[in-house]
């Protein structure tokens, strides 16, 4: 089983905490965690690009000139994809991007995160996180003395409200709980501060 140092908010080891195999003890699956933040981004589309079709367009509702003895080819709207002002053939229409992978790969890609995390030491458990009041400065000094890097995902086992507003306007910082751990923001983030709580949820639910 993998170990990590366990914390306090006071940046002082307390101990030592043994995380499950199954979670964070895996050997790291680079395509399938690839796949899963591809899903992510494409999820995160708004997808709101439209072009006109010929049937769209302003205009050309009177055949622009007889169909013979001009010496000009053919036409019958002025609105045609062939002109210019035309309708656009096969062009972006609103759409859903959004895709879900299979349930077992998006669980093998959070948990192929978690165990790269452990092994590039980057992951940092805390015995408790928790504020009487939400204020951006505790939040700020738990950070210093803890000596992690502005770039943390900050997880916790339930909603916390008063760390998420200490966490919201600190660049770099982002606050979450455990059923809301994700992939892209496992990526994205270069350290992960998680509370002790959060481990056993965590664990629970991917094990």
């Amino acid at each position: 089983m993998p170990k990590v140092a366990l914390y306090n908010i006071n940046g002082e080891q307390i101990g030592v905490i043994e995380l499950s195999d199954a979670v964070f003890g895996i050997e790291p699956n680079e395509a399938v965690v690839h796949e899963a933040v591809v899903m992510q981004l494409a999820s995160l589309r708004r997808g709101t690009h439209s072009v006109k079709t010929r049937a769209e367009v302003r205009g050309g509702g009177r055949k622009p000139w007889r169909q013979k003895g001009t010496g000009r080819a053919r036409a019958g709207t002025i609105r045609s994809p062939l002109w210019r002002k035309g309708g656009i053939v096969f062009g972006p229409k609103p759409r859903d991007y959004a895709y879900h992978l299979p349930r077992k790969k998006a669980r093998l890609a959070i948990k192929s995160v978690l165990s790269a995390k452990v092994s590039a030491g980057e992951i940092m458990v805390l015995d408790q996180l928790a504020f009487t009041e939400p204020k951006t400065k505790q939040m700020l000094e738990v950070l210093a003395k803890l000596k992690v890097e502005p770039k943390v995902l900050v997880v916790t086992a339930d909603h916390n409200d008063h760390v998420q507003k200490s966490s919201r306007n600190i660049a770099g910082v982002k606050s979450l709980e455990a059923e809301g751990i994700n992939v892209y923001d496992l990526v994205k983030y270069d350290r992960l501060l998680i509370t002790k709580d959060a481990v056993v949820r965590i664990e629970e639910v991917f094990s």
